[in-house]
């Protein structure tokens, strides 16, 4: 009888999900934070522009806006009542895995998120009502928030 034999490159994958987790650092930024939304041929709106972080992303059906609520005229779609986290890098583009390690977590709990990347790095947005619970679901998996 001879021995089993393990398929190809099993060693490999099991070597890469035995590897720790790479510890990931999130600065919470200052400020209440608002998902808004425009229709998609609207203009680039100058009163998203300001302090603390700003994206804005235009597909062919809206114009999504992401800044501090305090910006957001009344009249504006818009889901308030968000904190942004930044991953603290820096993180090469070829770096798998890092998101991932964060949401995960957060998903399996039921918590909303809405990620946004950058050229240098991702913020992750959530309720402020879910952070206590985001805080210690990250904590249990080596992750850390750290007040900005």
């Amino acid at each position: 009888m001879s021995a089993a034999r393990s398929p190809p490159g099993h060693r490999r994958e099991r070597a890469a999900s035995e590897a720790p987790r790479k510890r990931i650092q999130l600065q919470l930024l200052e400020g209440n934070y608002s998902i808004s939304r425009l229709p998609g041929e609207a203009p680039l709106p100058a009163w998203a522009d300001g302090a603390g972080f700003v994206t804005i992303s235009r597909i062919d059906d809206g114009l999504s806006i992401v800044c501090r609520s305090e910006r957001v005229p009344a009249d504006v779609r818009t889901d308030p009542d968000w904190v942004c986290l930044k991953f603290l890098g820096p993180f090469a583009f070829d770096e798998t895995g890092i998101v991932l390690s964060v949401i995960r977590s957060l998903s399996e709990a039921g918590l909303g998120i809405f990620l946004v990347s950058t050229f240098d790095g991702d913020c992750l947005l959530l309720k402020r009502g879910d952070l206590a619970q985001a805080t210690e679901i990250l904590a249990a998996v080596g992750h850390a928030i750290f007040r900005g």
